[in-house]
């Protein structure tokens, strides 16, 4: 199993089944972070992060505070793709990282990204 990231018309592929996603608010510039994980059923959100609150940033009632994040476990079922919004607009781009790398999306205005699982 391996993700597949389609951005600029190219396709990536990254022999990960793990990665976090990182990104600042666009209001609030307030850092936000998920942790994915490749599954047999899709991308499953295994972990979030956010470090504040404010404006459209409100971390539910099980969320625990450590170091100054907010960090839970979201109850979303599985997805077959994301999708991320490139608009340039926005102060910074997404940040993706394996265990291998960093790499930054999105900071210019471009299609959506799109992170899914390669075929087989």
């Amino acid at each position: 199993m391996s993700l597949c990231l389609l951005a600029g018309g190219k396709t990536v592929a990254l022999a990960a089944t793990v990665f976090t996603l990182s990104w600042n608010h666009s209001v609030e510039r307030t850092e936000w972070q998920e942790k994915w994980q490749l599954t047999p059923a899709g991308l499953e959100l295994i972990e979030a992060r956010v470090k504040g609150s404010g404006a459209g940033i409100d971390p539910p009632q099980d969320a625990r505070l450590e170091d100054g994040w907010w960090i839970y476990t979201p109850t979303i079922a599985p997805l077959p793709r994301l999708m991320l919004a490139a608009s340039g607009a926005t102060i910074s781009g997404w940040s993706l990282c394996t265990q291998e790398d960093c790499m930054t999306l999105g900071v210019e205005a471009t299609a959506p990204i799109v992170i899914e699982p390669c075929p087989d």
